[in-house]
């Protein structure tokens, strides 16, 4: 499952006593190594403390002149163990410089109109909506840029305090949102029945349905759906929020945004409707994958009225065209398989018929939207590593409804606008233009534009290929450069191998701080092993997994996506399935050997191994199996930012104990007590080869895992105690699949860093 990263925020911290150092908090645990061990620091290092502390840039957010933009912007202090949260204001047609307004109080923000800000934040008895109005400050004695007018100006309440997923278009008087309620759908009994619940004087949830618990929650009774209420400006300029809220979705069994990564990007609006994705309401929703999309009247005036055909699994970003008398959407086939390959579905709402435009492009786009004349869809996609943006010109409306529509090549197969990096938010503006936002390896978040869409879409429709050659996106922010800009980042280089099946893989290895071409130094080794298994290592920036962490610790990193990875064509993401402890492992057993051919400068005698979810159980696979002939010195397992597959020690057990079961019952052929599913698992589930494991192990895990729940890692701490296998578990109580905390960020990276450096020895400076 592809999912947007900078959404989630790091906010609590180690508590240090007085006179307490950092790095003494960081050792403080109840089995402390008595050996020294520190970050390597300094002007030219980025370390685990310049990854926490570096400023977090989102996705630009244009308003509807596509003048401005807006960024959110979070940066950790490590002085004051706090994070700081912002907006950036982005001139998107000047020179202007991007101007920070701080978010005291935190809380969501949207444009209410081409000037004004709306933010939304925790009031005392439920949620308040504020304006903030801009203008540009031209005094010649300041610099010029845009400023924040005045105070915020309260506009209206909500009764909750979890409004969340704010769309307001430009002309429109009516403001969509989402919110947690009650079966009753009912907003304004929601603060009741909360204390009701707090009140009932036990503390049992009872279930006689899946889900129980989901990702890091357990289940309770209130589930999201969409709203709409009245926003209107008066003459006065003054904004003011309606008191009747409209329940569009109640009663109907819908829950939308679908739980628990949806946001913004699970619906759609009109200035009359609604456009939403919910998973499928007459299904067990734990082990079944499938979503419907709708329409349904703004304000909730008629009953929903589905587009899908019933035939499909999950669906992603429902999105209308700007005239509203089409809807696309992004549809996988398979219910139960959640990594399935996305194809662009379009539906003629004015002719009824609905068809799929890229049937034969074996890439699975993320995101798409409509150009403003409607004649082209642009989308973001993965490719080879890659997230790019894509043009794709919009066909006529065939005849009637069909997956194979007879189409020109032109209108199934897009073609790329950008060739490295990974963009997202794509967002077309006004006067021909796009704007998205783009990290890299090396880079967190900036703002890019494309001019003169029309040049380009002239171009696509004439396969001028020279001149869609020549076609580069304008950079207009550096929102990080300066923090950067002295340290070691390595960029990346791409190498290629054959691996299982004759198939080629592709890697990255990222060199260390300190490297040289004619140097004779060896340096230590890092196999880093990716999550899902259905993801990738792709040019794109992280903020917990950050290969140019490692590659400043001094290690020459190497990162390898093998059999089930994403973004290479969907036969290679497929063949995973049924085969987790196959062809993966050839693949990276000979990617590793090619690495260290192609890089004599890598110590393989002193590399070490890494990984998470999918990549943990690929850890303990090769614990169980010498004859791959890694030669690790030690192994890890933390915690890798990916969603779809749980870190696996038992696999039987595993397709009882997640919370997805869908998950388990596809990529191991059943259900776990199914003939072939109980085969698999005799086959390749690690625990089968204890017996053989030797090599020294860090285990991490969160308590709040319930993709993976924490007795996978206690279990397999256990063997390694009992086999006599130097090992450490640490446990976060408070983190679920992935290490959220600013601190907890910190004291992973010293476990993980410690580790290595206690069994390969300290990198030379």
């Amino acid at each position: 499952m592809r999912f947007p990263i900078p959404f989630l925020g790091l906010t609590a911290q180690i508590p240090l006593g007085p006179g307490e150092s950092m790095s003494a908090a960081l050792t403080a645990t109840p089995t402390a190594s008595p050996e020294p061990f520190a970050f390597k620091e300094g002007a030219d290092t980025f370390s685990p403390n310049d990854l926490v502390s570096l400023g977090r840039p989102g996705a630009a957010v244009a308003n509807g002149a596509g003048d401005l933009a807006l960024v959110s912007y979070s940066k950790y202090s490590l002085d004051e163990k706090k994070n700081h949260k912002s907006i950036l204001v982005v001139a998107l047609e000047s020179d202007v410089k991007p101007v920070q307004i701080n978010l005291d109080k935190g809380g969501e923000t949207f444009w209410l109109n081409d000037r004004t800000i709306g933010n939304v934040v925790e009031g005392e008895d439920g949620s308040e909506l504020y304006s903030w109005d801009l203008e540009l400050n031209t005094d010649p004695s300041s610099p010029i840029q845009w400023e924040q007018v005045g105070s915020p100006q309260l506009v209206g309440k909500f009764p909750t305090k979890t409004p969340a997923n704010f769309r307001l278009l430009p002309q429109s008087t009516l403001l969509v949102f989402s919110d947690y309620v009650y079966d009753d759908g009912n907003l304004t009994s929601v603060g009741r029945r909360d204390k009701d619940w707090q009140d009932r004087g036990n503390s049992a949830y009872v279930y006689d349905s899946t889900f129980v618990r989901h990702w890091d929650e357990w289940q309770g009774l209130k589930r999201p759906q969409l709203f709409s209420v009245a926003l209107t400006q008066g003459e006065d300029k003054k904004w003011a929020l309606g008191e009747t809220f409209y329940t569009p979705l109640k009663g109907t069994g819908h829950y939308s945004p679908v739980e628990p990564f949806g946001g913004t990007d699970d619906f759609d609006v009109s200035l009359s409707h609604i456009l939403y994705t919910t998973k499928d309401p007459l299904l067990p929703e734990a082990w079944h994958t499938k979503q419907n999309v709708y329409i349904v009247d703004i304000k909730g005036e008629s009953a929903p009225r589905e587009l899908t055909s019933g035939k499909q699994g999950a669906i992603h970003n429902p999105v209308f065209s700007t005239s509203g008398a089409k809807a696309a959407w992004l549809e996988l086939d398979e219910d139960g398989y959640e990594s399935d390959r996305a194809k662009i579905v379009i539906y003629d709402l004015e002719k009824d018929v609905r068809f799929t435009v890229t049937q034969s492009w074996d890439r699975s786009p993320s995101e798409i939207i409509f150009s403003k004349d409607d004649d082209f869809i642009y989308l973001t996609a993965g490719d080879e590593a890659k997230v790019k943006v894509f043009a794709l010109p919009v066909p006529p409306t065939p005849s009637e409804s069909s997956t194979h529509p007879h189409l020109d090549a032109k209108y199934t197969t897009p073609v790329p606008l950008t060739h490295s990096r990974a963009a997202s938010g794509i967002q077309v503006l006004p006067n021909d233009r796009l704007v998205f936002s783009q990290s890299s390896l090396t880079s967190p978040n900036d703002v890019f534009i494309f001019r003169d869409l029309k040049s380009i879409e002239i171009a696509v429709l004439e396969n001028d290929t020279a001149k869609l050659s020549d076609i580069k996106p304008v950079q207009l922010t550096h929102l990080t450069k300066t923090d950067l800009e002295s340290k070691h980042m390595s960029e990346g280089e791409e190498f290629w191998f054959e691996g299982a099946r004759h198939k080629q893989v592709q890697g990255w290895a990222l060199k260390p701080r300190g490297w040289g071409a004619n140097q004779k130094k060896k340096w230590p080794g890092l196999l880093l092993i990716h999550g899902g298994p259905q993801g990738a290592w792709e040019d794109q920036w992280s903020n917990r997994w950050n290969p140019n962490v490692f590659a400043n610790q001094g290690y020459f990193v190497i990162l390898i996506n093998p059999t089930g990875s994403t973004t290479f064509g969907q036969e290679f993401t497929d063949a995973i399935a049924e085969d987790w402890g196959g062809a993966p492992f050839i693949d990276m057993s000979k990617g590793w050997k090619y690495a260290l051919e192609k890089y004599p400068e890598i110590d393989g005698d002193r590399a070490v191994a890494a990984g998470a979810s999918w990549g943990g159980y690929a850890i303990n696979w090769i614990q169980g199996h010498p004859e791959y002939g890694f030669n690790f010195k030690a192994r890890h397992i933390g915690l890798l930012p990916r969603v779809a597959s749980p870190r696996v020690f038992d696999s039987n057990y595993n397709g009882y104990s997640t919370d997805e079961l869908f998950f388990f019952n596809h990529e191991w052929g059943g259900k776990p007590w199914d003939a072939k599913s109980k085969k698999l698992s005799e086959k390749y589930s690690p625990s089968n080869f204890v017996h053989k494991w030797s090599t020294p192990q860090l285990l991490i895990h969160g308590s709040k895992d319930y993709r993976l729940p924490e007795t996978e890692g206690i279990a397999a701490f256990h063997a390694l105690q009992q086999r006599g296998v130097e090992s450490r578990l640490v446990i976060f109580p408070d983190e679920n699949h992935w290490v959220l905390n600013h601190g907890n960020s910190l004291k992973w990276h010293f476990e993980v860093l410690r580790w290595f450096d206690h069994f390969v020895g300290a990198p030379e400076s």
